[in-house]
C-alpha cells in the first residue's frame, strides 16, 4: 500500500441539466478551476451511461463486463478526479436503480443527465498523485 495525506482545498457544487455530460462536466469543471486532485459525490438522474460491472474473471488484465442503462435512472455514487498528464481523468462508481433493478459499477461512457444531478467536488491539495497507464493491468491508475 501508498499513501500520501492532504488537506481539503475548495468546495464546488455543481447542477448538471437534462442531457448534460456527467464525465465530461466533472473534468471541464476540474480543468477550469485547476483542481488537480479531488473526490466528489453525485446524486440525481441519469438519461443513459456505460458502466463496467466488473471483469469477466479473475484475470490481469481484467477483460471488463459492460451494462447499458440505456433510460432514465436514480444514481448516487462517489468518485476521484487526479491528472493524467494535463487532463483531469474521472473515476465513478454509483449505484444505478430503476424500478426494483439495481445496478452498481464504473461509470465510463455515455453519461448524460436525465432531469438534474447534483455534484459535490471536494478538492484535496498538498498531494502529488496522477494517473498513468499500469502495463501490467492495461489500465489508468494511480501513481502515489
Amino acid at each position: 500500500m501508498k499513501y500520501q495525506t492532504g488537506s481539503i482545498g475548495r468546495v464546488v457544487v455543481a447542477k448538471f441539466e437534462d442531457n448534460d455530460d456527467i464525465l465530461a462536466g466533472l473534468a471541464d469543471i476540474a480543468l477550469k478551476e485547476g483542481i488537480r486532485a479531488a473526490s466528489f459525490h453525485l446524486v440525481g438522474g441519469m438519461r443513459e451511461g456505460g458502466i463496467v460491472v466488473g471483469p469477466e474473471t479473475d484475470t490481469i488484465p481484467p477483460t471488463p463486463v459492460w451494462r447499458t442503462l440505456g433510460q432514465a435512472h436514480e444514481v448516487v455514487g462517489f468518485g476521484t478526479i487526479f491528472m493524467q498528464g494535463e487532463t483531469p481523468k474521472v473515476h465513478f462508481h454509483g449505484a444505478f436503480g430503476k424500478h426494483d433493478m439495481v445496478k452498481m459499477g464504473c461509470l465510463r461512457e455515455k453519461s448524460s443527465t436525465f432531469l438534474v444531478l447534483e455534484a459535490v467536488i471536494i478538492e484535496i491539495t498538498g498531494v502529488s498523485v496522477t494517473r498513468e497507464l499500469d502495463p501490467v493491468s492495461n489500465m489508468i491508475l494511480l501513481k502515489i
